[in-house]
């Protein structure tokens, strides 16, 4: 008895998608006379039948676009999905939304539910423990099925799908050097653990410019938050430590203002004791006393352009090259940066 053929299976015996094999059987002129020809006698062959109810749910359009975030907290967060929905609803999509709670087994569950024929395409932020563990093979089943993918933030460099990031590096660039020009000596690092994408390149942006600056990187001041103890606790060690900073770079702007409170709260004056800088120009860093300079991540213009990614990957169905934007940073000086006076700062 022959073993049971499908799509994938084809595909794979010809080193084609599953899309190329689908349109091939149903004698597309897209594909070469001779692909076809050979693709429907193999099928023919080991008698293949398309999955009834597969099908439905693969042509049925919904023209919904699925959207997966680690969490909503983030202002950042926020603004990506406003950006993809202002996109999405002016080109005839409507948006879902579903959050991972940084939870590995919440985001193989919402995948798993939007792609039962819900959604046409989905565009995700990974989960935090899904980047610790290291196990995407969800992705993987997305991507051998030809479903498509937009990843936004926190990435799969190696994974085959469409891509938008910030200027990670570029940006924790700009924010040290500018904590540089204004004269601090001691700048510390509040980050996440290194198998969070986004906290570990803002570390390689800030350790740049220390080393640009000819300021020597003190591994003390990196410090990693463990999302298990209180964060607020975690920071406080910091800025009581001996080695007290002069300046922090919070990788977001939760880290940032945290680090605010505690080192008001311990009665030093910012920006003149401590200067602060955070990730993601949102309320939050607006509205702090005083206001957070930060580093602004432009989000609306990353959900618009994942948006824009999704949607011509969901109508242009011909094989094209996978695309990975990035986009650019700037900082938006307040005053937890300006000192009045920075010559004490500098002797």
């Amino acid at each position: 008895m022959k073993p049971r053929i499908t799509l994938k299976k084809i595909a794979k015996e010809f080193g084609v998608s599953i899309s190329t094999v689908s349109k091939a059987l149903k004698d597309s002129h897209e594909i070469s006379e001779d692909v076809r020809g050979r693709i429907k006698a193999f099928a023919d062959f080991y008698n293949y039948k398309p999955n009834s109810l597969a099908l439905q749910l693969r042509n049925q359009k919904t023209s919904v676009i699925g959207v997966i975030v680690p969490e909503i907290v983030h202002h950042f967060f926020s603004e990506v999905i406003d950006g993809i929905e202002k996109y999405a609803n002016q080109h005839g999509y409507s948006v879902m939304v579903c959050i991972s709670n940084e939870s590995y087994n919440k985001e193989v569950s919402n995948i798993s539910v939007l792609t039962n024929g819900s959604v046409d395409g989905l565009i995700i932020s990974i989960a935090r423990e899904t980047q610790e563990t290291q196990n995407f093979k969800h992705f993987e089943d997305l991507i051998k099925d030809d479903f498509p993918l937009v990843l936004f933030d926190r990435i799969i460099e190696d994974l085959q799908c469409d891509k938008v990031i910030i200027d990670d590096v570029g940006g924790a660039y700009k924010a040290t050097e500018h904590l540089i020009e204004i004269g601090c000596k001691k700048i510390a690092l509040l980050t996440t653990q290194d198998y969070v994408s986004v906290g570990a390149l803002r570390k390689e942006g800030y350790l740049k410019a220390l080393v640009a600056n000819g300021v020597t990187i003190d591994e003390s001041l990196i410090y990693k938050i463990d999302d298990s103890k209180n964060l607020y606790d975690q920071i406080e060690q910091l800025i009581n430590a001996s080695n007290s900073p002069d300046a922090i770079l919070a990788v977001n702007e939760i880290y940032a203002a945290n680090a605010l409170k505690v080192a008001k709260e311990r009665g030093l004056e910012i920006p003149e004791d401590i200067a602060i800088i955070g990730f993601t120009s949102g309320l939050i860093s607006e509205f702090t006393s005083p206001p957070l300079t930060s580093v602004v991540q432009h989000g609306f213009l990353m959900g618009q352009n994942a948006a824009e990614l999704l949607i011509h990957r969901i109508e242009h169905t011909a094989p094209e090259e996978f695309q990975k934007e990035v986009i650019s940073t700037n900082l938006k000086i307040r005053k937890s940066t300006i000192r009045i006076n920075n010559s004490n700062k500098l002797m």
